[in-house]
């Protein structure tokens, strides 16, 4: 259906203007004036403006709008007015148009998560639990437990970028420090090497072949390395680290964990939890087995097992699911394995570190070894 915009009197008397969703212009003055609006203006809007394409907002967005819409409901506003505030103090200039396209649908009589789900900027697991919580009169609690789940995972996310900050920068400062003496220094150093005419030593031959192939095809390195960096963040792909394979393996774990205790939490069955859940992990298929083997009448520890999660994982979800609290055992091994992540991202940084310096000293140690060792030849010559 089209929107219209309209201008007009609440009634209180104050001047109001939106947006509403609706069959056609009588249509959409029906329902204002239903709402207690007296209407002065209604036009269609502009179709440039509803068929904008919104792109999926960040975690810190979905934060924020999660905890800003239970605080208003909570304080007693109704839903369209705490939208309605929402659209007008927002800044961020992806997230306003946002906050327009669901005021003006739930202006419209959609339901909440319904106008969620349309606006294509939230993610699904947010607007299912919406409508769970519409649907049982928790939607502050819901809207709670979702931004408590999103602030996990983007402090999961930040922890993982901390922790490799300075070993990156480490090495982009080792291998700018090498490239620069190999592109600059050498080459100049090495003219003085050609009137000797004696064998170098096997270090110095080396450093001036490494120099000169980096002179002839060190352009051509960066351009390749820079088009497989863009294809990589077209194609939203990410390079994996052997050693941090145990760490993503842990991470990706209990976010699905703590994700499918929020879903159950929220009324959402187990088996489409699964397969909301498994969105989170980079092996999203185990999950979707486990989800059919559940749906074939499996028990959930059991399905567990069977798509090789670690023996302590699937105890404690079978304590929980046999004692009627599976949602708290996967609450406990979300606890559990971020702990395990984070003790490793520290242990890993933390070696890293003088891995990294010793590389940068070897790298330069052996460029001065491999320059001085000649000179020190020539100058026993001249003896």
């Amino acid at each position: 259906m089209p929107y219209f915009n309209y201008s007009g009197y609440d009634a209180k008397g104050k001047n109001t203007k939106g947006t509403i969703e609706a069959g056609s212009s009588m249509q959409a003055v029906d329902r204002l004036t239903e709402r207690g609006i007296v209407v002065v203006d209604v036009k269609q809007a502009e179709e440039k403006k509803t068929r904008a394409k919104i792109k999926l907002l960040p975690l810190e967005s979905h934060i924020f709008f999660c905890r800003s819409v239970a605080s208003y409901l909570k304080s007693g506003l109704p839903l369209a007015d705490s939208l309605r505030i929402m659209s007008k103090q927002v800044q961020d200039r992806n997230m306003k148009p946002v906050m327009e396209k669901i005021l003006a649908e739930v202006e419209g009589g959609r339901k909440f998560h319904t106008a969620l789900a349309e606006s294509g900027a939230f993610r699904e697991s947010l607007w299912r639990v919406a409508e769970s919580g519409e649907q049982s009169g928790t939607l502050v609690d819901v809207l709670n437990e979702a931004a408590d789940e999103f602030k996990l995972e983007d402090d999961l996310r930040r922890k993982i970028r901390g922790a490799m900050t300075y070993p990156i920068v480490m090495l982009v400062v080792g291998v700018g420090v090498v490239s620069f003496m190999l592109t600059y220094v050498v080459p100049k150093i090495s003219e003085l090497f050609e009137d000797m005419n004696q064998t170098l030593p096997l270090p110095t031959r080396i450093l001036i072949g490494a120099s000169d192939f980096l002179g002839n095809y060190g352009l051509y390195i960066v351009l390749a390395l820079l088009l497989f960096f863009m294809y990589m963040r077209y194609k939203k792909k990410t390079i994996n680290m052997p050693f941090m394979r145990g760490i993503r393996d842990q991470l990706s774990l209990a976010l699905v964990m703590s994700h499918l205790s929020t879903l159950l939490k929220s009324g959402i069955p187990l088996v489409q939890a699964l397969k909301m859940a498994s969105s989170m992990d980079t092996d999203g298929k185990r999950w979707l087995e486990a989800a059919d083997m559940v749906k074939a009448g499996h028990r959930f520890d059991k399905a567990l097992e069977k798509i090789g999660m670690p023996e302590a994982t699937v105890a404690v979800v079978r304590v929980g699911e046999m004692g009627g609290d599976l949602s708290g055992s996967l609450t406990n091994v979300s606890i559990q394995c971020r702990e395990t992540a984070q003790s490793r991202m520290e242990k890993l940084s933390t070696l890293m570190e003088p891995m990294l310096v010793l590389f940068l000293g070897f790298s330069v140690g052996f460029i001065v070894l491999a320059i001085l060792t000649p000179v020190f030849d020539l100058a026993g010559i001249v003896k």
